[in-house]
């Protein structure tokens, strides 16, 4: 079942040492506040680069299929590169910052905290299952495999779909819009 939403955030406490808990004493809680921010931005960077290293790898396979003259799905190669690109843009120039948890006096809202985090890492697992996806694709190219690479190359669509879905509704749910 995996630790308890309070234990995430205790963890993190944890972590900070006895310097950040007097910083968060005499600033009320704000070195917590900007370790979350550098927490979701380093997440997000992070993101990021397994993305990039992706798109990299994954036209080193479409432009493969196009020296090999293969019938293969070109159109949805191609469109694999077009949401990643596009997901890619939406994580690197996300907001930055848990801005929507914390209230007018920089308290945190550690239950929400603990939603997003659990969030991020599933999303973090989202990206492994499409490195995974991608690998095997860049096997099938390697090995001349033809026949098993329309499926494959849908299924790595739809991962990133999946994926640019649930970073759609992190962005929803995690960041609501102020007035």
């Amino acid at each position: 079942m995996g630790r308890r939403k309070r234990d995430i955030v205790e963890e993190m406490r944890d972590r900070q040492g006895v310097l950040s808990e007097i910083k968060n004493f005499f600033t009320l809680g704000y070195g917590t506040k900007e370790d979350l921010r550098e927490l979701d931005k380093m997440l997000r960077d992070l993101y990021y680069m397994d993305l990039k290293r992706l798109r990299h790898l994954w036209e080193d396979i479409y432009l493969a299929v196009l020296e090999a003259g293969v019938k293969a799905p070109t159109r949805d190669l191609k469109k694999v590169i077009q949401v990643m690109d596009r997901v890619m843009e939406k994580i690197h120039h996300a907001d930055y910052g848990y801005a929507g948890l914390f209230d007018r006096k920089g308290s945190i809202r550690e239950e929400e905290l603990a939603g997003i985090l659990n969030y991020d890492r599933e999303l973090g697992s989202r990206i492994d299952s499409l490195k995974d996806e991608v690998e095997k694709v860049q096997s099938y190219v390697e090995s001349e495999n033809w026949g098993e690479l329309p499926a494959n190359v849908r299924r790595v669509k739809d991962l990133l779909l999946s994926l640019e879905d649930r970073w759609i509704e992190r962005e929803r749910r995690f960041r609501p819009l102020r007035l």
